[in-house]
């Protein structure tokens, strides 16, 4: 009964775990209301790219920003950096910063004009990455941001790259444990912890997943499809785990436990408790 507690226990605390970080994810695109932003990077508007037409970036190439913003706000509004970044699972794998000195007064709308050189892309990310270009006040808080699709042609080496191959490894090594303890019926008997004992496994086949689609181009790793696919994976892990028949005893464990048995009875009648007779 303690076991299935303490089963209790640990899926509410990853249900939890799940929903924070979706909560975390969305407070993360919140902006403030009253600025208007548009951006075009080498005279593409960036607001338009998708999965099936996304913003290639080339490591080493040089792409020209654009910006409008429109300032409806009744105070001032001092714009001191721009950023361009690729993040998954909150985590930024690529970000370029540029230093700007742009005050628009109240009612106003101004432009801002650059070249931005592309340097260290090939080690930091490639694959899909969902990224945005985003405006900054002096203090650091975000004023606006654009979303974008971009399609990083880095390499496989890269830190994003090497991140997925951790993954695939720890996934590799959950899943032979896993596959050991079942073949040696080392499952235990309790369902709540079977279920427990797959539920790893299931959450690192739904991370490789999202990570192979992402790197393959064949999808953006959007932070809550991450999550709705380790859910998923973890879920469906767990209930086979739950739901598999309770493990037997190994038949030649039971030979030994007998045989040992057995020795130990001759053991006793050769030698009783009151020492062997001269």
């Amino acid at each position: 009964m303690s076991g299935r507690r303490h089963g209790i226990r640990l899926v509410v605390w990853a249900v939890l775990l799940l929903m924070m970080l979706g909560w975390t994810a969305a407070q993360a695109g919140a902006r403030p209301e009253g600025v208007d932003m548009s951006a075009n990077i080498d005279e593409r508007d960036i607001a338009d790219t998708s999965v099936g037409d996304p913003l290639r970036l080339e490591p080493g190439s040089t792409i020209r920003v654009a910006i409008e913003l429109t300032n409806n706000t009744s105070a001032p509004l001092e714009i001191r950096h721009v950023d361009l970044a690729g993040r998954v699972l909150g985590l930024s794998f690529f970000s370029y910063s540029t230093a700007v000195e742009l005050t628009i007064p109240p009612g106003q709308s101004e432009s801002l004009r650059y070249r931005l050189e592309l340097r260290g892309l090939a080690g930091q990310a490639t694959g899909f990455i969902g990224g945005e270009l985003a405006v900054y006040r002096a203090e650091g808080a975000a004023v606006a941001g654009i979303p974008v699709v971009t399609d990083v042609r880095g390499s496989l080496w890269s830190v994003y790259g090497l991140f997925g191959i951790a993954l695939i490894v720890l996934t590799a090594l959950a899943i032979a444990d896993a596959a050991l303890a079942i073949a040696r019926h080392r499952l235990s008997a309790n369902r709540w912890q079977r279920g427990l004992r797959l539920l790893a496994p299931g959450i690192g086949i739904g991370l490789v997943f999202a990570f192979t689609a992402s790197v393959a181009r064949w999808w953006v790793p959007d932070t809550s499809l991450w999550l709705a696919f380790a859910g998923v994976t973890a879920a469906v892990a767990f209930l086979l785990g739950y739901a598999s028949p309770t493990p037997e005893p190994d038949e030649d464990s039971d030979d030994d436990v007998e045989d040992a048995d057995e020795i130990a009875e001759a053991d006793t009648y050769r030698f009783p408790a009151g020492g062997p007779t001269q």
